[in-house]
């Protein structure tokens, strides 16, 4: 992918690695706590808030990663451009306020999300990969910046890592999450 080193993409999958593993740990072990009477703990308690932690961090990787490999550019005439134009005004118009989004100082993930309830679409700042998501609503667009996502390559210009990622979008995969 344009702008994404072997390097910079082997960290993220080590990182990446690191979840999955984390995850199936936890939920082993929680399981065997509740099979052993033991989910009244503080033990268990600590292990289930460390589960959304090791969880949406996996699962914030794989939709990362599964928004990644395309050309970039989005179909003007799909369901999701038209709808981005109806509600921002102009494609440009969201992709600014995205960018803005993922400049944020701090550490976190940029999503695109789809409401549901109010069919709408909503760019958020998640700080944390257990903090900020939108309840009820389905990320669609995902885009690291922790730092892990592009200091090895852009040192701490985040926006030539934008930059890079905004070539790279499979709007297709982003299409079919809607």
């Amino acid at each position: 992918m344009q702008g994404f080193t072997e390097q910079m993409l082997q960290i993220h999958f080590k990182l990446y690695e690191g979840y999955v593993k984390n995850t199936n740990d936890l939920l082993g072990k929680l399981q065997a706590m509740s099979d052993s009477g033991k989910e009244g703990s503080f033990e268990y308690g600590a292990l289930k808030r460390r589960l959304g932690w090791e969880f949406d961090g996996m699962r914030l990787h794989e939709l990362y990663f599964g928004n990644l490999g395309g050309a970039g550019a989005p179909d003007p005439k799909s369901p999701l451009y038209l709808k981005i134009v109806d509600q921002f005004g102009s494609f440009d118009r969201w992709k600014k306020d995205f960018i803005a989004t993922g400049l944020i100082r701090g550490i976190g993930w940029a999503v695109l999300y789809f409401d549901p309830m109010q069919k709408r679409l909503v760019n958020t700042w998640i700080n944390e990969h257990d903090v900020g998501h939108l309840a009820g609503s389905s990320p669609i667009l995902i885009m690291d910046v922790f730092e892990h996502a592009y200091i090895t390559e852009y040192g701490l210009d985040r926006a030539k890592y934008i930059d890079a990622f905004f070539k790279n979008i499979d709007w297709g995969v982003v299409q079919s999450r809607l």
